[in-house]
């Protein structure tokens, strides 16, 4: 490898969000739309790309343990505020207080109806999923100067 050869590599973006009791197909709609606008990009960790089924005994500590390796390999936390989400929150709190990460949020609430506790932990708060894809793309897309 010589002075000019540059190795690209891709940030990694962890997808944080409802997925128990969320309404078919919710939880994989957004995702999927934040996996095409920033997937060229950026790598993207869906914990839905997983086949755990919810509420099972034997798959409770696999979900969450595989959830927890995802958000250590992540550079950013993308999280989808939409509702009160024990797990959501959770990750956000390991994200932001025990590992440091950047942890981007949207949201429809107003500000004074956020938790305190994602207001805290969340680095960002947007008031939309575009808002978010756009922010990120402006602050951690790696942009090349040849």
């Amino acid at each position: 490898m010589n002075d000019t050869t540059e190795i690209r590599m891709k940030k990694k973006i962890y997808l944080c969000g409802p997925i128990m009791d969320e309404h078919e197909g919710q939880a994989r709609q957004w995702r999927g739309e934040a996996a095409r606008r920033l997937g060229d990009d950026f790598t993207i960790l869906d914990p839905m790309r997983r086949n755990f089924k919810d509420r099972e005994v034997d798959s409770a500590n696999e979900i969450t343990e595989f959830d927890l390796q995802d958000i250590r390999e992540a550079d950013i936390v993308l999280v989808n505020y939409s509702k009160a989400s024990i797990g959501t929150a959770m990750e956000v709190f390991y994200a932001s207080h025990d590992l440091g990460k950047f942890v981007v949020a949207f949201s429809p609430f107003p500000f004074k109806e956020c938790s305190p506790w994602m207001v805290r932990f969340c680095t960002k708060i947007l008031p939309s999923l575009e808002d978010a894809i756009a922010y990120i793309r402006e602050h951690f897309l790696i942009k090349s100067y040849s």
